[in-house]
């Protein structure tokens, strides 16, 4: 089982005080996004090693899933 980092809105409200530094909001931020484009790769790799009846289980068809699989990492 993959995790993924989320900021829950309590999070993102104390970074976006006054008192937090530049440097802490950026680095987080960038946290995340390491952490959400890790995640879309590793998934669409899974994706790829999957067999046709387990893309029917999802409901995806081979050719979603090719289309999935050949999205450049930072594609939502």
């Amino acid at each position: 089982m993959t995790q993924t980092l989320t900021l829950s809105t309590e999070a993102v409200s104390l970074l976006n005080q006054r008192g937090t530094p530049v440097l802490a909001i950026i680095a987080v931020k960038f946290a995340v996004y390491v952490t959400k484009t890790a995640t879309r790769r590793r998934t669409r790799m899974a994706l790829a090693r999957l067999e046709p009846w387990q893309l029917r289980d999802v409901g995806l068809t081979p050719g979603e899933a090719h289309d999935e699989q050949i999205k450049v990492f930072w594609k939502a």
